[in-house]
Order: structure tokens, then C-alpha cells, then sequence
């Protein structure tokens, strides 16, 4: 049998618009000869639709479309993931996560989501009803054969045994579809990007093809809706759980392969900073598409979080529709303005200086009396801040372009930014980029490479390498380094991924690291307190297993400390 993998970029609700992807694609795929043509999970409404779910005139209108596609599925077969009503009468919850089985013009086999997974990002029991039972669907294959399929939808695929220390599910819809005789797995996915998550996805699949001798085809999403990034890839395995056919990476596809002449591929797996290079571009450039936006704006002083946001907004936009801003103040050093102005030399972007000392001055001067006798604290350093988010979102608004915030996570998890000030903006590029892997993207992103289209794009190295090498600062007063209230980088990343993203307790940290106990405490300390402010913060981009946002749900007011466990503080 000759498949074809849709990896379309639906919108979230654009259920008109998804609907002519899905028929260019049904169309194209029985131009190239494909019996069967495979669509990602809820293809028809995109992914995640979150409460628009809860609307029944959405479900009415997905489940229309679904009928009006199945009438194109005339010698070829499509199967197309949609929401539906689901069987439970008046018990149980209204909807099924579902793929849809059109041939001969009709919806003819419908199969359900079985596993539904309710962690990180993912809230499924929100809306769907688990499917009742696994079946199989029968379709015709050339030469007058049957061929049976087992049809599972997204993390139905992610309950193997054998791959995982602890299974989130008692039931595996992948066994049981092998025990019905499924001849072929198809699984239609949206299972969202995270750095080095595709290397075990490949391994997770050739496992399950070769334990049950038969092939498996992955039709995954691609495309970036609000913080989540889909990064497509969708491949083939033969019985053997070799690979044999791979989709590309981060972009739209329609992959056609024969199920009958199998050809082993051997892809190597593609970089680390290239794919998170390729989401944070990808990402961006599809929020701004799919919200409206044309232009950016964001501030530039000279640092690598603000030179590393602009080269990715340069990428996925182009230079012509990214403007910079440069806000020196009394503290500011020259090279800051100078490494500002070489970086937009080197993108090819607009260029405006505004200072903001007059305003920084004025502002003083309106708060004296009631600051008098009084010592300079961070309240002083948070004005500038708060002076350069006003002139920013001045130009987002005049201009109508989407304000970039240009924070890491380093900073955002220990709240080394200012409510207001550079935490102002629509979006956020680095919000889940550590520090480190910040640095690490400058120099990459300086090399040419089979990857780095960026490079080629803007004549060499896009960022200075003064930008690079001089030590980070905020430039709130004199002389200031991040080192000054931070420790070195790569001990704060460590310490944050740990926390972060292992819930390791500072004990364990402690333990397994050898770092200094009230340092670990402190920065533990910093990230939970620091909850409000990320409450306020922009949306911006999941790349690592567990970003700050609504995939990561701590209460802000709360009174859990890790010193307890270490027995320096009592409960009270």
C-alpha cells in the first residue's frame, strides 16, 4: 500500500481554513498515487483548542467539515483527527478525541482516543470521554487485498512497557490493537516539540514495530500555536523497526511512501541548537501569522538575550519588519549602544536611539520629597526599567507591532527582571532558553552550517562578538554584573533544571551536586517566590520538558519551603 503523511499547520480554530489543507492534501496525495492519506490529531480544529471545546457550535461545525471531506475521499482513503460527540448519553463528558476514517465519500469507521493524558501541558479529561474500545478499520489495498488497521491517536502510542520506569496507564491500546491482528499501526499525533524528545519518539516507535513485527506510520502536527511548537517530523518504520521514510523538520509535508518497497533510511539526528534555533523561529513566526502581526519591536542594549531574540525575529519575519530600540541611561557604558548598533548593522533592522535619561531625571525629581531621607535600593534601578517598557510598548502601539520581551529562563525563574519594565511585551522568544543555551545559540548561530540559513541570510555572523564576551549586566547602576546577585550561569542552570524540571527537592540537589546548601537554598527559594511575577509574564515559547507557563501550575500564595526539609526552619 502506498500512504501519504500529512503533516499540516493548522490554525486553532480556524476550522475553514484547516479544512483546505486537509483537502489540497487529500487532493495531492491521490495525485502522487497514495491509497491512504493520514492527518495529525484534531487536524480539523488544531491543536491544543483548550476551551473552545466547550463551545457546541465549534463541535458542530468540526464534525460538518469532517462530512464535507469524506464526500472528497473518492479513490483514496483519508483518516483525519476532529473532535465528535461522544456515545456517553448523560453521563461522562460530552466529547471524543477522534479520527475520522472517510472512504468512498463517506465517514465510514470512527476510532477514539483511549489514553488521555493530563500533565504539562496537556489537559485531555478536561473535554474528552476515553474511548469505550479499540477496534480495527478494514480498507482495500491494491491487488485486491484487505488490509487491517490499527488506528490510535497520539499518546495511545506512548505506553510501552518496555520504554518507560513508570507507565501512566494501566491499559495499552497498542497491544490491543496487535491482538485484534492489525496488520499496519497508524498513529495521528500532536505531540509538541522539546529539545532531543524526537530522538526517543524514533526509538519509542522502531520498538513498538519491531515487538509486534508489523509497520508503524506517525503522522505528527507541525506548526507553532501560542507556547507550544510542533515540529512535524512524522516517519515511517517496516516490521523490523527500521526507519524507511522521515518528514521534514519543522515545516509543512505531504510524505508519500510504499508500504511494499521499503527502503532503510539512516537520518542522523539533527542538532540540538539547530532544532531549538528552528522552534524558537518557527514559533514566532506562526504566532505573529496566525494573531495578525507584521512587524516587531523590541529593546536592544547590547546584550546577548536582546541580540539573540533579535537574530530569531530577523528569521522568522525578515529584516525589513524588525525595529530596534536603544535606551541608554546614566549607567549605561558605551559599548552598549555601539554592540546595539553593530547587531542591527549585521541584521539589517532599524536602529533608534532614545534615551531615557530625561525621564529617568524628571521622574526623580517628581518623587523626592515623598523618598526623602531614604537610601537608593532597587526601587530606583526598577524606574529605568519601567521607563524603557513605556517608550517600547509607545512604539508597539504607534506602530502596531508586536512588543518581543527578551528574558531567559535563568532570569525569569529567579526573578531577575522588573515587572513593567522588561517584562513588558506581547510575547517572549528566550522565556524558556537557560542562559547558558543562550550563549550557546550566539555562537552557533556565528558558525555557518548546513543549518544555520541565518549566516547565509545576513552575509556572516549576525551577533558581535563583544556581545559574546563582555559579562552580562543589567546596567541599572554602577558597574553592575549579573555575578554581583547570580551565580555563575551554568551552577544557576544546573540548579534550575534540577528544580524545575526533575522536581528535584534542594536536598537531593544538595546531595547529588555538592553545592554549597545556602546557595542552593536561596536560589530554590528565589524561584518560588518568584511565581507572581511570572503570573504576569508574556507568553513565550516551551522548548525544555517543563517551561514556566500554563503547563506548570504552582499556587503563588503559598508557604512550602525546601530549609524545612533540612531542618533550618521549623513549620508554623
Amino acid at each position: 500500500m502506498k500512504i501519504a503523511l500529512a503533516q499540516i499547520n493548522s490554525t486553532v480554530g480556524d476550522i475553514a481554513g484547516n479544512a483546505r489543507l486537509i483537502s489540497r492534501d487529500i487532493r495531492a496525495a491521490r495525485e502522487r498515487g497514495a491509497e491512504l492519506v493520514v492527518f495529525p490529531e484534531l487536524a480539523i480544529i488544531g491543536y491544543p483548542p483548550k476551551d473552545l471545546l466547550l463551545k457546541p457550535a465549534v463541535i458542530e461545525e468540526c464534525v460538518a467539515a469532517i462530512e464535507t471531506l469524506s464526500a472528497e475521499c473518492v479513490g483514496i482513503a483519508a483518516v483525519i483527527g476532529y473532535p465528535c460527540p461522544s456515545d456517553s448519553g448523560d453521563e461522562g463528558r460530552a466529547l471524543y478525541n477522534a479520527a475520522a476514517v472517510c472512504v468512498d465519500g463517506r465517514v465510514a469507521h470512527r476510532h477514539v482516543k483511549s489514553l488521555l493524558p493530563t500533565y504539562d501541558v496537556f489537559d485531555e479529561h478536561r473535554y474528552f470521554e476515553p474511548g469505550p474500545k479499540v477496534d480495527l478499520t478494514e480498507l482495500d489495498a491494491s491487488g485486491g487485498r484487505k488490509l487491517k488497521l490499527g488506528i490510535s491517536v497520539c499518546e495511545d502510542l506512548w505506553n510501552e512497557r518496555d520504554m518507560f520506569s513508570r507507565r501512566l496507564y494501566h491499559d495499552n491500546p497498542i497491544d490491543e490493537l496487535a491482538a485484534l491482528g492489525a496488520q499496519l499501526f497508524v498513529n495521528c499525533s500532536a505531540s509538541p516539540f522539546v529539545v532531543r524528545k524526537h530522538a526517543f519518539r524514533m526509538k519509542l516507535m522502531s520498538h513498538v514495530a519491531k515487538k509486534h513485527g508489523l509497520p508503524l506510520v506517525y503522522c505528527n502536527q507541525v506548526g507553532g500555536n501560542d507556547e507550544l511548537v510542533f515540529d512535524g517530523r512524522s516517519c515511517v518504520f517496516d516490521a523490523g523497526g527500521n526507519l524507511i521514510a522521515h518528514g521534514k523538520a519543522f515545516a509543512e509535508d505531504l510524505l508519500v511512501v510504499d508500504l511494499d518497497e521499503p527502503a532503510k533510511l539512516d537520518r542522523p539526528p539533527m542538532p540540538v541548537l539547530a532544532e531549538a534555533y528552528e522552534a524558537l523561529v518557527l514559533g514566532l513566526r506562526d504566532y505573529c501569522r496566525k494573531c495578525g502581526f507584521q512587524q516587531i519591536v523590541l529593546g536592544l542594549s547590547g546584550g546577548i538575550d536582546s541580540a539573540v531574540t533579535a537574530a530569531v525575529a530577523v528569521a522568522a519575519l525578515g529584516a525589513e519588519n524588525v525595529r530596534g530600540v536603544g535606551m541608554p541611561s546614566r549607567y549605561s557604558s558605551g559599548g552598549s549602544v555601539s554592540d546595539a548598533e553593530a547587531l542591527a548593522k549585521n541584521l539589517g533592522i532599524q536602529f533608534d536611539v532614545i534615551p531615557i535619561e530625561p525621564a529617568h531625571t524628571a521622574v526623580e525629581g517628581m518623587l523626592a520629597e515623598v523618598f526623602a531621607g531614604l537610601d537608593s535600593d532597587v526601587t530606583e534601578e526598577n524606574i529605568q526599567a519601567r521607563l524603557r517598557g513605556v517608550v517600547l510598548m509607545a512604539m508597539s502601539n504607534k506602530f502596531n507591532s508586536l512588543l518581543l520581551t527578551t528574558g531567559n529562563k535563568s532570569e525569569v525563574a529567579v526573578g531577575y527582571c522588573t515587572l513593567y519594565g522588561d517584562m513588558n511585551g506581547g510575547f517572549s522568544v528566550l522565556s524558556d532558553v537557560p542562559k547558558t543555551m543562550v550563549f550557546e545559540l550566539a555562537e552557533w548561530m556565528n558558525t555557518p552550517g548546513s543549518y544555520n540559513t541565518l549566516y547565509d541570510a545576513v552575509g556572516g555572523p549576525p551577533i558581535p562578538v563583544n556581545t559574546i564576551t563582555k559579562p552580562p549586566s543589567a546596567e541599572l547602576r554602577p558597574d553592575q554584573k549579573d555575578s554581583d546577585s547570580l551565580p555563575p550561569y551554568d551552577v544557576l542552570d544546573d540548579i534550575i533544571e534540577r528544580y524545575v524540571e526533575r522536581e528535584n527537592s534542594a536536598k537531593t540537589i544538595i546531595e547529588d551536586t555538592g553545592y554549597d546548601a545556602e546557595l542552593v537554598l536561596r536560589i530554590v527559594r528565589l524561584i518560588d517566590l518568584n511565581e507572581y511575577k511570572r503570573k504576569q509574564a508574556a507568553p513565550g515559547l516551551k522548548i525544555t520538558s517543563r517551561a514556566f507557563g500554563f503547563g506548570r501550575r504552582m499556587p503563588i500564595a503559598q508557604r512550602y519551603d525546601n530549609r524545612r526539609a533540612l531542618g533550618e526552619v521549623t513549620a508554623s
